[in-house]
């Protein structure tokens, strides 16, 4: 059960990064749809659990040291470089988002200089890159717990103080600017982003474990884990709708108007949480071009975040919502592929 516990809150930790613990996901993809965000966390935590399950029991199976022998070995040659492809670009993508998120929630809470968040975060990135792939998984895990004590705490208090009835709080939420044409294409396209996003680390953290039951269930459980975080903060962001929705960090913002105190807290949770997806996504595509642990991955690893702190100055909020819905057309692919690997796998074997 520990190492079940273990993988799950892997999971969640490798996809919770800025945009979802910060509220501005969740904004974005749920409550720009109003009170049907609902029925989209829903459709999320039926995809994540079954795609956190397959993820990570691929990994155990293969046990190979990155993503690419993976995906290619259930995909085939042309349709595995297409993933491959996709994978590698979100990877380095999401990871600069991430380095932006950590400047932002800064100075949000602080009214810190975002380039000094920034410049933080990736000299912490540089840090624990040097480390092998099980220290990561046991960083990443073990933040995770965090998070989801404060989700809870946040939606209680949402709830408790909301002071406006749903249908008026609802035509406020549908007038948030969203890429996304409703609610449905939102959710399916939200869980094929993350799946691009967590695909690779997810893969790596199974190739860890042995054996492929435990991988499995670990799998299973952080994929429900996630869909409750998100119906949780959908829930939360909706019944503050009108308080927060101009922030960038919304969940942030609630936190703070319970206890100026709780806010420094959650701001530092939230920036571990960014930190989790940030090492994930340049681990990672670190990981598909050199063997992790070596002399040349170190520095190619360096190479590479130092070239995301760059990228990252375009902006936070222009970053998600631009980035993010075009990653999540590109991972339908990587979807298509998880639900047919289980046919393939078992006619091999």
């Amino acid at each position: 059960m520990k190492k079940i516990m273990k993988i799950g809150s892997a999971f969640i930790g490798i996809i919770v990064g800025a945009g979802l613990a910060s509220g501005q996901e969740i904004l974005q993809y749920f409550t720009s749809f109003g009170l049907w965000g609902i029925a989209g966390a829903v459709v999320t935590t039926v995809l994540f659990a079954y795609i956190g399950m397959m993820l990570v029991w691929m990994g155990s199976r293969a046990k190979q040291p990155s993503h690419k022998e993976v995906i290619y070995g259930v995909s085939g040659r042309f349709l595995g470089l297409v993933i491959d492809y996709i994978l590698i670009f979100t990877l380095f993508g999401v990871g600069v988002v991430m380095v932006a998120g950590a400047g932002s929630n800064l100075n949000q809470q602080f009214s810190i200089p975002i380039v000094a968040g920034t410049t933080l975060m990736t000299i912490l990135l540089l840090l624990t890159g040097m480390l092998n792939v099980d220290r990561v998984v046991t960083i990443i895990s073990s933040i995770t717990p965090f998070l989801i004590i404060f989700v809870v705490i946040v939606s209680i208090y949402s709830f408790m103080t909301m002071d406006d009835s749903y249908n008026n709080l609802g035509s406020i939420a549908r007038e948030q600017p969203t890429n996304l044409p409703n609610w449905f294409i939102s959710a399916i396209n939200y869980v094929s982003f993350n799946t691009a996003v967590g695909a690779s680390m997810a893969i790596v953290t199974g190739a860890a474990e042995a054996n492929r039951k435990t991988a499995a269930l670990g799998g299973l459980a952080g994929g429900v884990g996630l869909g409750l975080i998100i119906l949780l903060s959908h829930l939360a962001v909706f019944a503050k709708i009108k308080e927060v929705g101009s922030l960038e960090l919304p969940t942030l913002g609630i936190v703070n108007d319970i206890s100026p105190i709780l806010g420094v807290i959650m701001s530092l949770v939230l920036f571990a949480m960014i930190f989790n997806t940030a090492i994930s996504m340049f681990f990672s595509f670190s990981a598909r071009f050199i063997e992790a642990g070596t002399k040349t991955f170190r520095i190619f690893f360096a190479i590479t975040v130092i070239v995301g702190y760059a990228a990252s100055f375009v902006g936070f909020t222009d970053l998600v919502s631009s980035l993010y819905p075009f990653i999540g057309y590109l991972g339908l692919v990587l979807i298509l592929v998880l639900i047919i690997a289980p046919f393939k796998i078992r006619k091999e074997e």
